[in-house]
């Protein structure tokens, strides 16, 4: 039975730089760096983000951007300083999407290697309540 995600893996043509943004810009903890020994397929470096595990692999990362990405909870309360600081590095911003009152709100950018991130302050159930899909009353069942 799956548990959960056990970590996020992201391709990045500079661990220094990665570590810059997933550290300076997020607030991530680096963990590990391979650079004494490897141990995998190409020199990488761990963080801890909030308490997710996330994997940052030297190689060819993808050659365009997409809308393909991850989303991490934040508070509504941090959502700006972490503008702030992601701003400082030269991060590029996505226009926040239309929403509708009551889903949460959401920041959108890329890393320095086209992956897409979005810091977000809703959850399932309040999207799927705002959505008119899950009865407010149940217990999560689905309408």
């Amino acid at each position: 039975m799956i548990q959960g995600i056990s970590h996020i893996t992201f391709i990045v043509r500079d661990l220094q730089r990665a570590a810059l943004f997933f550290c300076e810009g997020l607030g991530a903890k680096e963990v590990y760096d391979s650079a004494k020994k490897n141990f995998s397929l190409s020199r990488e470096k761990f963080f801890l983000l909030g308490d997710v595990w996330i994997a940052a692999m030297e190689g060819e990362p993808p050659e365009t951007t997409s809308y393909q990405h991850v989303a991490f909870k934040v508070a509504t309360a941090d959502l700006h300083g972490y503008r702030v600081s992601l701003e400082s590095l030269g991060v590029e911003f996505l226009p926040s999407r239309s929403r509708v009152k009551g889903e949460g709100e959401s920041l959108y950018f890329y890393d320095f290697d086209n992956h897409l991130i979005e810091l977000h302050t809703g959850t399932l159930d309040e999207r799927l309540t705002r959505y008119n899909v899950r009865d407010p009353e149940s217990t999560g069942h689905l309408k």
